[in-house]
């Protein structure tokens, strides 16, 4: 005989939705039943309810001392009456006992109180009048059982959820909490990013671009004895493009590729970091080569030890120790690369940082002014610009700014632009992009009395002024009084990107930041609170000259500084008292120094100063042009121009060599 073909019928799959339907029949079925289906009964007031009483209509008045509501019961004589037709009809679901037909809420129960006896004693009243408290069985029963049933039907839900939706059965894999949340790209995933979008960051890239090559060709490596590195920690600060790489390696490579974010192994449960890190690795090893990328890694591998005061169990250090161990451990497989990204290497674990587990410490640093102008070709290929749009310019005009400000400029710009409805973005809309990042929004309406426009007049006129006098201080591109983010004022300067800074350079520039507030004294002859953010910049330079960069006759050749983040000194300080008091003493010095250096520019300068503070006042905004009318062409800048195209030649020239000899 054949065998019957029979089809295995899944199992229903258990819903926890029946829970709620069932709460909420129950809650339907007390407003119609327990509470004994007050849908007949009217509200009344007091003052009705006097006059009811009155007229001798109510039988019985109950008064319930707990919830401040009297259920008043009419006589039979009174529900004859046209007066109370409205609640003479009998309730659609009659419960035990006599229903009131009238019910109130009252203020005071000693005054209501006094006011139905006063009644009654003028009328020679026998109505009834009784106190009781609200006891409802079903009520304290729904109350009693209803946590419960929540609690069942949330912890039902919870378990579903961690378990991954399974059906019911036994065989629910309700433990699947301990399983990895890394997404998986393969060569079959649509992943559009690759090294032709990452801009600038040559040398990285050029690291990430050999461990992708490595994998795809091992051989070209494996014939001369190199072995591949077991892991690349990208290292910088915020915004560099680290994840990008790794964006750039997952697009790519041809090799599985397993992205998750250090926060994705921690939980409330003990073990299941561990567990998470473990299987993340299982699955590599069983798809290798592969490579698995940790983003912001200093979330689970900082030193450990150091802030267990307790003693107790730390999840985050098991989960760490088990990371320690599938990198670099016995039966560690060569085949999985592992990319971690951080902002915060120098909190790192030293076991995590060592070679053999991270054999590479890639650092991703802010653009300089060639990557820059290549990140702005990238951000601006989807953005509709004028034909006349100079990136060498734009690259000058963001010093500083990293992968991500520049992305945020192109987009801000766009949105100018689009704001103005320009068919194009222009090079006037990049540069208000640039003012609203870094200044914040531009404030028209604050309002602002003459005497203290001209103050911010004659403070911002003196930055500009004592920045032009001086050889090293960064060259002025506009002065500006109207009101931006927390800000009355500001000058905009085009600061030289250096590699090392000299002391009369740090001088030059505490001058210069210092200018406002001497332009204030040589004017008024007086001082304001203006100078905040000036003050807080040149004593944060000062102190650096002193106490890191050993720039200070007096304290000599030491530093301070301690660039491994290990010694956390907390309120003690690492000299001596009287150490600290010359620190104190040389700082304040060299401030004074530089406001008196600042003072004498501006006396020297007086009535230009002047002109320049008025013109200010006049336009609200001026430009290099307008103090190259004032005070002529500075002499220090065809120096830097010829000195900075000399550079960019001598570039040119290498690049020229560097490509006949690859050729």
């Amino acid at each position: 005989m054949a065998k019957e073909n029979k089809t295995p019928q899944k199992k229903p799959k258990f819903s926890a939705w029946w829970i709620y339907g069932l709460i909420a029949i129950v809650l339907i079925g007390f407003q119609f039943f327990g509470s004994g289906n007050l849908a007949s009964t009217k509200k009344t007031t007091t003052s009705e309810l006097q006059e009811y009483l009155r007229n001798g209509d109510i039988d019985k008045i109950l008064i319930i001392t707990n919830t401040n509501q009297a259920k008043v019961f009419l006589s039979d004589e009174a529900l004859l009456k046209d007066v109370h037709k409205d609640v003479s009809e009998k309730p659609l679901f009659p419960t035990t006992g006599s229903l009131p037909q009238y019910v109130l809420d009252y203020g005071d129960l000693q005054i209501f109180q006094n006011e139905i006896t006063e009644i009654k004693k003028e009328s020679n009243l026998d109505t009834i009048v009784e106190f009781d408290k609200e006891s409802n069985l079903f009520m304290e029963m729904i109350l009693t059982i209803l946590p419960f049933v929540l609690i069942i039907g949330i912890w039902i839900y919870l378990m579903r959820r961690m378990s991954g939706g399974a059906g019911g059965g036994a065989g629910g894999q309700i433990f699947n909490i301990g399983k990895s949340k890394a997404k998986l790209f393969d060569e079959k995933t649509d992943t559009r990013t690759s090294f032709k979008d990452v801009a600038g960051l040559e040398g990285a890239k050029e690291e990430v671009e050999e461990i992708v090559e490595f994998l795809k060709n091992p051989d070209k490596y494996t014939s001369l004895g190199g072995k591949i590195p077991k892991g690349a920690l990208l290292v910088g600060p915020p915004g560099t493009g680290k994840t990008l790489l790794a964006k750039a390696v997952a697009g790519e490579a041809k090799v599985p590729f397993f992205s998750l974010s250090g926060s994705d192994f921690v939980e409330m449960f003990v073990g299941v970091g561990a567990s998470r890190v473990r299987d993340l690795f299982k699955q590599a090893k069983d798809k290798s080569p592969a490579i698995i990328f940790i983003d912001e890694i200093d979330a689970i591998g900082r030193a450990r030890g150091k802030n267990n005061f307790t003693g107790s169990n730390d999840e985050r250090e098991n989960t760490l120790n088990q990371l320690l161990t599938e990198m670099d451990g016995f039966g560690t497989n060569t085949n999985v690369i592992v990319l971690a990204a951080t902002n915060r290497a120098d909190v790192l674990d030293k076991a995590l940082m060592r070679a053999g587990r991270f054999d590479r410490q890639i650092y991703v640093d802010l653009p300089d002014i060639r990557e820059r102008k290549e990140i702005f070709e990238v951000h601006l290929r989807p953005i509709k610009t004028a034909e006349t749009l100079d990136l060498d310019f734009l690259a000058r005009q963001t010093p500083g700014f990293s992968g991500a400000d520049i992305a945020n400029v192109c987009n801000e710009a766009a949105l100018i632009a689009a704001r103005k409805e320009k068919k194009a973005v222009t090079k006037q809309d990049f540069l208000d992009a640039v003012d609203r990042i870094v200044g914040g929004l531009e404030k028209k309406n604050k309002i602002i009395t003459p005497g203290e426009k001209k103050t911010i007049a004659y403070h911002e006129a003196g930055h500009a002024t004592v920045s032009w006098m001086l050889e090293h201080a960064a060259p002025l591109v506009k002065v500006t009084i109207v009101p931006r983010g927390q800000s009355l004022g500001a000058a905009w300067y085009l600061p030289e990107e250096r590699l090392i800074v000299r002391p009369e350079q740090m001088k030059d520039e505490m001058c210069a930041t210092l200018g406002g507030r001497a332009a204030e004294k040589v004017i008024f002859d007086k001082i304001s609170t203006g100078a905040l953010s000036d003050l807080e910049k040149v004593t944060k330079q000062a102190r650096a000259m002193v106490t890191i960069y050993g720039l200070n006759d007096e304290i000599g050749n030491l530093t301070y500084y301690d660039s491994s983040g290990q010694n956390d000194y907390g309120f003690s300080k690492p000299y001596s008292e009287d150490t600290a008091q010359t620190i104190d003493r040389e700082i304040s010095k060299i401030i004074e120094e530089q406001y008196k250096r600042a003072i004498d520019v501006l006396q020297e300068n007086k009535d230009k100063l002047t002109i320049l503070a008025e013109r200010l006042l006049e336009k609200e905004v001026i430009f290099k042009e307008d103090l190259e009318k004032i005070f002529g062409k500075r002499p220090f800048d065809k120096e830097i121009d010829e000195a900075g195209q000399e550079i960019v030649e001598t570039e040119s020239r290498a690049e020229e060599e560097t490509t006949e000899e690859n050729k």
